[in-house]
């Protein structure tokens, strides 16, 4: 033992003796500090943080993060479809702050609105959910607004109890989104692709759009999101994805057809408006070489500047010949698996939930 002491002894005083040797520019002994992770293009650049949010797996499991938003307070709320807690809500440094929400196995969509200085959810529950066994099984999708704290205000359920829909039809929302005067915009993105309009009292107005519609411009195949975009104050539309299109679509707030923004192999999920700016999740690519199917990880981010894509965090720098944008392509080290949504807090920095991410909590882009 005397001998082991002696050399511990003798390489603690070399060691010491190296540690003061100026270096002359060269980190002797010093251990490199991982290099910052970088993603994104131009001004819209973001520093990745994994490990931002801090849950116990076991107190706090997550199967999939499908949406989050900020609330009147900064506090980020997150839905996903762990019946354990279907709503978790953190704070900007990740710090879990409460949680909630046990009835929502197809736990997708998930949509902030203000009214009389109280913020308000719309949850919809896709009507799908994987057992135990790995099978798909379905149940009556819907929609459900709640206070911020998981009291339930009122559902809106199968449309086929008003007569929009037939006996047989699903009905499987995935987003709501809230007008100007508080009508609902639901999108069935699982069920018909149809956009189903709601007054603010969940009272039916119309729908339109629908997977087998003949017209092109009121087609939605996979209308996966739905949003509001307020960047024109005096005209606001409504913007709906049709993922399997790789394709946005605007409509006024009664529905009629305003444009189409394809964005080449991007199967983009909801959009999300901050500023000038269009955020959206990329939740499946093609490779350059070779075909992927839908559980392989291969999003990203795309962020647009009106309707221009300026930055593809995740992804390949956003190309444009002629005017036109060309394929953009997930990163060959997958930084990002599956961009489901995105949140923005008031220093740009984004918040990145994924589906299918090996049950993850979202991830941070950091501003740079």
């Amino acid at each position: 033992m005397s001998s082991r002491r002696n050399f511990i002894k003798k390489t603690g005083i070399a060691g010491a003796a190296l540690a003061s040797v100026p270096s002359f520019g060269f980190n002797i002994l010093k251990k490199s500090a991982p290099e910052d992770v970088i993603l994104g293009h131009g001004d819209y650049q973001y520093k990745l943080v994994k490990d931002w949010a801090e849950l116990s797996a076991i107190r706090n499991p997550i199967l999939n993060c499908h949406e989050m938003v900020m609330d009147s307070k900064g506090r980020l709320i997150m839905m996903g479809d762990h019946t354990k807690n279907n709503i978790l809500i953190f704070d900007k440094s990740g710090k879990l702050l409460d949680y909630w929400g046990t009835a929502y196995p197809g736990g997708h969509g998930l949509t902030i609105s203000k009214e009389d200085d109280e913020d308000m959810l719309f949850l919809t529950d896709s009507g799908w959910y994987l057992n135990k066994q790995g099978k798909w099984i379905y149940h009556n999708g819907r929609v459900t607004k709640t206070t911020t704290d998981g009291r339930v205000i009122f559902d809106i359920g199968h449309p086929q109890t008003i007569g929009v829909y037939k006996p047989g039809d699903h009905f499987c929302p995935t987003e709501t989104a809230i007008g100007p005067n508080g009508d609902i915009y639901v999108a069935d993105g699982y069920g018909m692709d149809y956009i189903i309009q709601y007054d603010a009292n969940g009272k039916y107005i119309r729908h339109w759009g629908g997977k087998d519609n003949p017209d092109e411009n009121y087609k939605l195949s996979n209308a996966h999101g739905v949003a509001i975009d307020y960047r024109k104050k005096n005209n606001p539309l409504v913007v709906c994805t049709s993922r399997n299109e790789q394709s946005f679509k605007w409509y006024t707030l009664d529905g009629k057809y305003v444009k189409t923004l394809h964005l080449p192999n991007m199967q983009v999920c909801r959009p999300v408006f901050d500023d000038t700016n269009l955020y959206a999740g990329v939740c499946w690519s093609q490779p350059k070489v070779g075909k992927t199917n839908w559980k392989d990880h291969t999003g990203f981010v795309t962020i647009l500047d009106g309707d221009k894509v300026v930055s593809n965090p995740g992804g390949t720098a956003p190309e444009y010949e002629n005017g036109q944008l060309q394929k953009s392509y997930q990163l060959q080290n997958k930084p990002i698996l599956h961009g489901h949504d995105v949140c923005v807090d008031e220093d740009k920095n984004l918040y990145i939930c994924q589906w299918n991410a090996n049950k993850t909590a979202p991830l941070k882009l950091e501003r740079v």
